[in-house]
This record gives structure tokens, sequence and C-alpha cells, in this order.
């Protein structure tokens, strides 16, 4: 299906559920990581519904997300089940890597053809102090149980914040040089109420500039798996890096996701106001006035996101609760 604005929609953004067994500071900035409310998640059933109905209106991609979807109980019978929908071209799990060691070669098995693992500092102590006191030896050992399991290189995801984690944009870089990986730079966006972004801010021109301080890029074209990413490699290095610049220069013109939260409230941007909730769509009955929901909130997607602006309500955000 298309939007209102000519883009064809083809990607959901499915979140399983808002816990997570991170604190990350960009995801729940502040005391809130101290006081986060979880909402009742959908039932796999219902999940499975939502998907179902969105494949047959045109999704090709599903990408499953949370909070932290491997905490959640029987994930990956619900992914084998995803896997299977017929019309369903790619399912993708984006996960912190805590996890990953136990479930890397189930996942592959239940059908899971892509992972996005976040890893936003390689120094044990950053990396203890960004996600309030995760182990970056347990992402490592989860990497490398991907690669074990027959995974393709995952892209690791990292959120750039100035006087945090800046300083090792380099060392991201270096992993490329030998290793087929996808690093992508991901700029700290205004959510949750993190009220000093500004100061952490990085844009992605100035992490480009960093790694060409150093190293000589060459843009890449073409990746349909790409995403809302700019990618570039390194010249002569194995893998590719890329730059995602929601805030300085945001890709809304070729967006084409939508979202459901794990307590099934459909969203046509990230920032968006408008949402729907689709429970009251979800009896056995309601096949089709679900699918005409989603209809609706395809048609309806925005046309660009305001956040960074002064006028925006980025504070009513929170991004462990609608999937990132």
């Amino acid at each position: 299906m298309n939007d209102s604005h000519g883009r064809r929609i083809t990607y959901l953004r499915l979140s399983v559920t808002d816990t997570c067994n991170l604190r990350c500071r960009y995801c729940v900035p502040g005391d809130h990581a101290r006081r986060q409310c979880y909402e009742q998640s959908l039932p796999y059933e219902d999940l499975l519904r939502i998907a179902r109905c969105a494949v047959e209106l045109g999704i090709g991609k599903i990408r499953v997300t949370g909070g932290e979807p491997l905490v959640r109980t029987g994930l990956v019978g619900f992914l084998g089940q995803l896997s299977e929908i017929r019309g369903l071209d790619e399912l993708v799990l984006t996960t912190n890597g805590i996890l990953l060691e136990r479930y890397a070669a189930g996942l592959r098995a239940a059908g899971v053809d892509r992972l996005n693992v976040s890893l936003d500092s390689l120094n044990p102590v950053t990396f203890r102090s960004i996600t309030e006191g995760g182990s970056l030896a347990r992402v490592l050992g989860g990497l490398k149980a991907a690669e074990q399991a027959g995974f393709p290189p995952p892209k690791i995801n990292v959120v750039v914040m100035r006087d945090i984690n800046d300083e090792e944009v380099l060392d991201f870089a270096a992993l490329t040089m030998s290793s087929t990986n996808t690093v992508r730079f991901i700029e700290y966006m205004p959510t949750g109420g993190a009220e000093d972004w500004r100061k952490r801010f990085v844009s992605g021109g100035e992490i480009l500039r960093r790694i060409e301080s150093r190293y000589r890029l060459e843009h890449l074209t073409g990746d349909p798996s790409a995403g809302p990413a700019r990618n570039f490699r390194i010249v002569g290095a194995k893998g590719t890096l890329g730059v995602v610049t929601a805030v300085s220069s945001h890709f809304c013109q070729s967006c084409n996701r939508i979202r459901i939260t794990s307590a099934g409230v459909a969203k046509g941007c990230l920032f968006g106001q408008d949402i729907t909730d689709l429970k009251p769509y979800l009896g056995s009955d309601c096949y089709e006035e679900l699918k005409d929901v989603l209809r609706r909130t395809i048609i309806g997607k925005p046309s660009s996101h305001h956040i960074g602006k002064r006028t925006s309500n980025d504070s009513e955000v929170r991004m462990y609760k609608i999937g990132g």
C-alpha cells in the first residue's frame, strides 16, 4: 500500500514487550529508569493476527523489537509462527545481545533472517555506565553465538553521545576493516524527557568528518536493507558503516514503516501524535475491521516528524514503549 504522500509502506516494527534487562540512558533516561510503568503486552495470538493483516496489506518486512524481545517467554516459538506467514519476505530481530548467546541457535532455526544488535561502547566500564550495569562480555559472546548459528553479519547499532562514547567512533569504524559487520552510528534523539540531549547530540555530519580524518570513505547506494541509514565503506574494508540522521537530516520523505507497540497501539511515525488502539479489533470476528484500521494507519501516516524543534513535545516519547 501507499500512504497519502505516495510512499510505499512495506515495513512493520512490531514490539513484543516494553520490559528490558538494561536501562540505557537514551531509552529510559534520568530517574524514569527507576519508576517505569509497564503496560500489559498483547498475547502472541493477537500479535500474530496483526502481523498477518499487515502482510496482507503489503508489508514484506517485520522487525521484532522491544524493550528487549528476548526477555519475553515463548518468543522463539512466536518468531517461528511469524516466519511462516505467507508473503513475508524478511523477519528481523533487534536485541541488546545480553541473552543472545542463549537463544541464537533457536532464533536461526525459527526462521529469523537477520539481527540488529545494540552496542554503544567497546569499553566495559563505559558500557556498564550507559546501560546501568550491563555486561559487554555477554553481548560479545552473543555476537559470536550468532555467527556460529549461521546468521549473516549483524548490524551493530551505536547511539553516539558527546562526552560519553563519542570518542569511540573511530574504534567502531575500525571494526569494519577486518569484519563484514555493518556498524550504524545513530544520532542521539530527544526522547523520554532527556533535558540535556542537545549537549549530548553529535550530528551525523560530525561523525562522518571524524571518520574521514583517518579513513577514506566511499558512499554506497542500492542496499535494500540499509533502511534509513546512509551507508559507506572505508576503502579496503570488509564491512560497512552507516549513519542514521533522524534529527539533523531526517529521512521522512522515504520512510516506509509503521509501528505497533506491545500493548497494541498503532503509530504511523515514531514521533507522531496520532495513535490507534487496536485492541477493540482483535476479536476472531473482527479480522476485516482490524485490516481496515491498519489500512487507515498506513494512509494517514504523517509527512514528517518534528523532533528536535523547540515546539515539539519530545518529552512524551518513551523509546522503550514504542520499539525504537
